[in-house]
């Protein structure tokens, strides 16, 4: 008919319309378990010594992935009521993956997987599932109203093997067929989780199994989309040779049928199979080094998830897929290992010339920065980190410096009182005084915290306590984020600043190798004359070096022309960095309010951590008796609170 808007129901067009019209775009069902990965790459388990933790499983997997890729997902399964289960509900809430059906069982535990990467392909790994959370799912776990709610279910074959997963998995399927969605079977075959092999054999791929053939070729005919490897396609078919198995398939179902090849990419079927293998759908491949091959198949199920989904090619799908998958296998863990679309796309675009894709910077600082634990748009941080300045408030009355630590606990206390569990508000703490204030700080609902790791005053700059200092950061908190203060002019003469670069830039691996974040701390203008260009130039030779922080901390500019600079300096090295944060030296509100308005139309300034403003007046009184407990902390929260109302109102926000 001459002017229909009706489309083909494959098209683009019709995929695009169903995302809006559906709340979820899929939800993947099944195994949700705690990885920990052997950090001791060529080491048999048995000598392991130390362990790295990450959401794992086949479904989960595949919600953290299609996350990451910008797809609605879900994860409908059980965890149990202990701090494995909450790390798995925690995490997934981080990845944007809905948790709604994610159900708490008060009576089973966490599932585990224990493993360590010994050779190429060769992954030794331990299943420690003995009545698990995940296997307890049963129909009355998959409510029909969320599964109709989104565009396509996976369901995984680990939950085919007891009656009651199995009956969960058939009645999602049942629902979102009458739904009109689409049904994707990822055939995740484990032996070991059949019964079938003893439990040193969870790496093993294929056992052959009249029993597990005959449940999964009653799955075949309910699916759209079957995606399984080699070994994985023969035991769905019961066939012992490949050809016949994908035939086999085919006689059960019209789904497209995607055979996974690992290092030699996939191959699509979408209608009768050829004689020929090779005469299938073929993405473009990527050849890398082989790291890890554990997660790679949920992280290819990712990428195809997001190009199938979307309305692509089915070649662009596979292409996608196999990019994902590349990406798994060049690193160590799974999920934490997945592309995101922003990663994925540059790669795409951009490729790399590293065989082994973790040793790619630009892409490592991609996936580093699009898989931050949080956003933080605004930051107002109460600075409590001043050690030489408060062992000089300490002497002058004759206290001794053990009371700094006390004093620091209420400044903690004044600043929670201040942010109330609001968003945007962090602190600075030291580690030599405010080890009882950063416990403290633990039992309070705070976005942020930074932490110092040079010493005071050093120039050249030297770390505090140990020049080793990635040993040191290995023991903080995953959510501390490093500060590091170095008193750097860009006219520094050039031994000086040589020594300055290679510190800084060591600490810059060293926190991207233990997984923290950093704020670089600039102060020029104490070491030589600071015009409108000093400090963009002194932030081009750290980024020409490579060094890329989360944050920056910068002294308040001189002019408008200044930040500009500044601004087009970040952005156009990181437009990933979270921003500036201005510091306060021993300023006076006023002037502080003024920085605050010049830098309202500086979009890259995110917020301030200021210190001496806010501390030092009570600091005096309180160390010379004048002042108790609770009138410190008063004094300390009225000064903290008019500081932040004044950013937030040169911004144009009311504090809430």
């Amino acid at each position: 008919m001459i002017g229909s808007t009706k489309k083909n129901p494959g098209s683009r067009e019709v995929r695009v319309k169903e995302a809006a019209d559906k709340p979820l775009d899929v939800i993947a069902i099944g195994r949700a378990s705690v990885d920990l990965y052997g950090q001791q790459i060529g080491s048999r388990l048995e000598d392991i010594s130390s362990f790295a933790k990450s959401v794992g499983g086949c479904p989960a997997n595949i919600a953290v992935g299609t996350a990451r890729l910008g797809l609605k997902s879900a994860l409908l399964t059980r965890v149990g009521d202990e701090q494995m289960g909450r790390f798995i509900r925690e995490q997934l809430v981080r990845e944007g993956v809905s948790v709604a059906a994610l159900k708490t069982d008060p009576d089973r535990l966490t599932a585990l997987v224990l493993l360590s990467v010994e050779d190429e392909g060769v992954s030794p790994m331990i299943f420690v599932r003995t009545d698990c959370a995940d296997m307890a799912l049963e129909p009355d776990d998959v409510d029909e109203a969320f599964v109709a709610s989104a565009r396509a279910v996976v369901v995984t074959g680990t939950h085919f093997s007891r009656e009651n997963t199995a009956a969960a998995q058939r009645k999602a399927m049942r629902v979102m067929k009458q739904s009109g969605g689409k049904v994707v079977f990822d055939i995740d075959y484990r032996p070991n989780l059949w019964g079938l092999a003893g439990h040193a054999e969870g790496f093993g791929r294929y056992v052959k199994s009249d029993r597990v053939s005959a449940e999964m070729k009653a799955v075949l005919p309910e699916c759209d989309l079957i995606v399984g490897t080699e070994e994985e396609v023969l035991i769905a078919s019961g066939e012992s040779d490949l050809l016949a198995a994908l035939k086999t398939i085919r006689t059960l179902t019209p789904a497209t049928i995607v055979l996974k090849r690992g290092a030699m990419g996939c191959i699509v079927y979408d209608g009768a199979i050829p004689d020929d293998l090779e005469a299938g759908i073929v993405g473009k491949g990527f050849p890398i080094e082989v790291y890890n091959v554990l997660g790679a198949g949920d992280a290819f199920m990712s990428g195809f998830l997001r190009g199938w989904l979307g309305g692509e090619s089915l070649e662009t799908a596979a292409t996608w897929a196999n990019a994902c998958g590349a990406f798994a296998v060049s690193r160590l863990l799974c999920s934490p290992a997945y592309p995101t679309f922003e990663e994925l796309r540059f790669f795409l675009d951009h490729g790399s010339k590293h065989h082994a894709l973790r040793k790619d910077e630009a892409i490592a600082h991609i996936h580093w920065a699009t898989t931050r634990r949080r956003e933080i748009p605004s930051l107002m941080a109460f600075a409590i980190d001043h050690r030489v300045q408060l062992e000089a408030v300490a002497e002058k009355a004759g206290a001794d410096f053990s009371r700094i630590d006390a004093f620091k606990v209420l400044a903690v206390k004044a600043a929670a009182k201040v942010a109330d569990g609001r968003a945007g508000y962090g602190m600075l703490i030291d580690e030599r005084y405010g080890r009882e204030a950063l416990f403290e700080f633990a039992r309070h609902s705070f976005a942020w915290l930074g932490r110092p790791v040079e010493l005071p005053g050093s120039r050249p700059l030297r770390f505090e306590f140990s020049q080793d200092i990635g040993s040191q950061l290995v023991e903080w908190p995953v959510t501390h984020c490093i500060k590091c203060l170095c008193f750097y002019h860009p006219d520094d003469p050039p031994a000086l600043k040589q020594e300055q670069q290679e510190k800084l830039h060591a600490l810059f691996e060293a926190a991207r190798k233990v997984g923290r974040e950093l704020l670089v701390e600039i102060i020029a203008s104490k070491n030589g004359p600071v015009d409108d260009r000093t400090v963009p130039r002194a932030l081009e030779e750290l980024y020409a070096l490579g060094i890329k922080p989360d944050w920056w901390k910068l002294e308040p500019q001189r002019s408008q022309v200044a930040w500009k600079a500044i601004e087009a300096t970040i952005t156009g090295n990181d437009p990933w960095c979270r921003g500036v944060v201005l510091l306060g030296l021993e300023a006076p509100q006023d002037e502080l309010e003024l920085a605050f308005a010049a830098t309202a139309d500086v979009p890259v300034v995110k917020g301030f951590a200021v210190g001496r403003t806010l501390f030092i007046d009570a600091a005096e009184k309180w160390f010379a008796g004048a002042l108790s407990d609770e009138e410190a902390i008063a004094d300390m929260a009225a000064r903290f609170d008019a500081l932040t109302r004044a950013w937030l109102a040169a911004r144009g926000r009311k504090a809430a």
